[in-house]
């Protein structure tokens, strides 16, 4: 595919991000959207640019709930965000962990943030310019997913994004080894894309 055809997306982190944090969401009641995010995304589908979550399910890895499940959850949430006027043009998830899980689940692998897998596969499938898109998530293992892949990282004070501020002030790496500083922290996802679309008109990305 030539560059002149490839697009632009914003990547996202799920939870924490679009819907509020849950250690391990293993019951569909419990997803809830985040005031704006629903706004937030519809203001990214209007500017042209792809909204695509890249999420990491541990979960599955640790026996919680299944791949299934997973799938399941993203299309409930997909649905949510469609009564709004909002859509979600693809979801990808790593269902692995390095060090807890069962079978093939337990690997390390090139999809868990913060290892960019998630975003080239996406890249490759979608056609999608890396150079010329952002990664919005609520920790430092999304941010640096996303410097990995080529994007410009933006972090949310939404879910685990206060702790991951405080990691940053205090100089020190994620439990990941995450160390990349985001380009903007946000107050949650409406006001990180609102940074974004300013972002693109200044540098004409």
């Amino acid at each position: 595919m030539r560059e002149k055809e490839l697009r632009t997306a914003v990547f996202l982190d799920r939870d924490g991000t679009i819907n509020e944090e849950v250690p391990y969401l293993n019951r569909m009641e419990k997803l809830r959207l985040i005031p704006g995010a629903a706004e937030a995304i519809r203001r990214i589908n209007e500017s042209g640019m792809m909204a695509v979550v890249v999420t990491n399910q541990s979960g599955v890895a640790r026996g919680f709930f299944d791949e299934t499940f997973v799938k399941k959850t993203n299309a409930y949430l997909r649905d949510i965000l469609r009564t709004e006027g909002a859509l979600i043009d693809a979801f990808y998830f790593c269902p692995h962990h390095p060090t807890e899980g069962k079978g093939a689940y337990l690997q390390t692998c090139r999809c868990r943030k913060p290892a960019p897998g998630m975003l080239l596969r996406a890249a490759e499938e979608l056609g999608i310019d890396l150079n010329h898109s952002y990664m919005v998530g609520d920790m430092l293992q999304d941010i640096e997913a996303g410097m990995r892949a080529g994007t410009r990282g933006v972090l949310v004070r939404t879910g685990n994004g206060e702790d991951s501020v405080a990691t940053l002030t205090a100089g020190s790496e994620s439990k990941d080894g995450a160390t990349t500083e985001p380009v903007c922290i946000a107050a949650d996802l409406r006001q990180a894309v609102a940074w974004i679309m300013e972002d693109r008109k200044e540098s004409g990305r």
